[in-house]
């Protein structure tokens, strides 16, 4: 039987209902014959307001490590939550902190590294029958101090299981059904991408775009892990990251701030001259070459002229109509 991640966000954890919903999704992996461990971020929200409740009491120069004592606890809360809601749902689930699922870091408080995973209580609870739920975020000091990995660790928790467990698929649910050719808030015609590499991913994140934790999707890509982002409220199949894809051209559009400009970027996979040209002259005056890989055609231009930008590149690549990569 093959062992599957399932790691949910903030905003899938929000309320009580949401957690519902997230037991339910974990339950049914279960009944489709895969052995779900699910890893859960802080509810919504809840990382933020610790932070600020730390500051207010202990003040700027606080100990980094009451800090990650003190910020463990938003993650510990969401998996004993989802236990209790995959148990009110019939099935058998047991909560886990990072340290009782055997992560062992380093003591860098507050971006510790993962130095080991000892998934030996894992491995007995799925023996067991029952459905690890892990606090992510999170491990211990072989001291036994508490550790926290960084803005957006529960993913690098997440993948680091998925290869202590020997398991080739991790999911991501979250509030959005996937990545799209560029953002749908400026681009209405985006559309959902169904699969990428590791390598358009990384870019992505780079270029202003972390669509998911960098690192986690860095070390993924070292040990072979597919990554599979899908929405926490709906069914359909998400975006597959892997290490190739076939086919050339752009996959996706992002932009980021820098200073008072902007960068805009194509992103994919055979990028050649010819696609920076074709960049260059949909982004409109103003534009100016910035960088050229393979992977990333990167353009500098004036700040209020980027929306326009990124929705005159669409049109170039993609048609407006969100179709494949145009090569």
């Amino acid at each position: 039987m093959k062992t599957i991640i399932i790691k949910f966000g903030g905003s899938s954890l929000a309320d009580p209902g949401k957690i519902r919903r997230a037991a339910a999704m974990v339950l049914a992996a279960g009944r489709r014959g895969l052995r779900p461990v699910a890893v859960v971020s802080a509810p919504a929200d809840t990382t933020d307001d610790l932070l600020a409740l730390a500051a207010e009491t202990g003040g700027a120069e606080r100990s980094r490590r009451e800090g990650d004592a003190l910020l463990a606890a938003g993650e510990q809360f969401s998996a004993a939550l989802m236990a209790m809601a995959i148990e009110a749902e019939g099935g058998r689930a047991v909560s886990l902190t990072g340290a009782q699922a055997g992560i062992l870091t380093d003591d860098n408080f507050a971006s510790a590294a993962i130095r080991a995973v000892d998934a030996g209580r894992l491995k007995r609870e799925l023996r067991a029958g029952r459905i690890p739920v892990v606090a992510g975020f999170q491990g211990a000091t072989r001291s036994g101090d508490t550790t926290t990995l960084g803005r957006g660790g529960s993913d690098f928790t997440a993948v680091a299981l998925a290869r202590a467990l020997g398991s080739e698929l991790c999911e991501f649910r979250t509030d959005v059904k996937g990545i799209y050719t560029a953002h749908p808030a400026v681009v209405p015609e985006a559309r959902k991408i169904r699969r990428l590499t590791y390598a358009e991913v990384i870019a992505l994140a780079r270029l202003g775009t972390e669509v998911r934790q960098l690192r986690a999707v860095q070390y993924a890509a070292r040990h072979g892990i597919k990554l599979h982002l899908r929405s926490s409220f709906h069914d359909e199949q998400g975006t597959l990251v892997s290490a190739s894809v076939p086919g050339s051209g752009v996959s996706c559009l992002s932009s980021s701030k820098d200073g008072a400009a902007a960068l805009v970027s194509a992103i994919g996979r055979g990028l050649t001259r010819a696609h920076a040209a074709a960049a260059l002259a949909a982004a409109g005056a103003g534009a100016a070459a910035v960088s050229r890989s393979a992977v990333a055609v990167t353009l500098r231009l004036p700040a209020a002229g980027a929306e326009a930008a990124l929705k005159g590149l669409h049109r170039a690549f993609f048609g407006g109509r969100g179709a494949a990569a145009r090569r």
